[in-house]
């Protein structure tokens, strides 16, 4: 399984960088790889419960799931994915003197059977990169 953890002082308030993120809709805008999401599911009081995405990594198009196992206004919030790539992302909020710090750890899984055990150091150096463009896209969005 690999792992990526990145932390991003954003200057600007908790409320804001919270809700941004997490709504599927601004993910596009942020993701760079993230070529789509549709099918956006909500609890009857409103809260988010899971999405289907397309992800593009290696040239190649995944398809899944994301389902919000925990979300923690202004705090925390955990979701799970499946389907082409598995894993789990949580990003944690904490209010800081004239902004937030955003911390967003990662587990996903490679899907090796499609590209290969020769391909992991590839793609584990793009999806770090992919991690840094995400936060700096996120802070750029806030920081306007």
């Amino acid at each position: 399984m690999a792992k990526i953890q990145k932390s991003l002082q954003i200057s600007a308030p908790i409320e804001q960088v919270f809700d941004y993120p997490l709504d599927p809709d601004n993910l596009p805008e942020i993701w760079p790889s993230l070529v789509e999401v549709k099918d956006i599911q909500r609890t009857p009081d409103g809260e988010l419960s899971s999405y289907k995405w397309t992800y593009k990594m290696a040239r190649m198009r995944f398809e899944g799931t994301t389902e919000i196992t925990e979300s923690i206004p202004n705090q925390r919030a955990v979701s799970k994915d499946s389907g082409g790539i598995q894993g789990m992302r949580i990003m944690t909020f904490e209010s800081q003197e004239g902004g937030t710090l955003l911390t967003v750890d990662v587990e996903y899984i490679i899907p090796i059977p499609l590209v290969g055990k020769l391909a992991d150091p590839f793609i584990l150096r793009q999806n770090e990169n992919e991690a840094d463009t995400f936060l700096a896209n996120l802070k750029a969005r806030m920081e306007i």
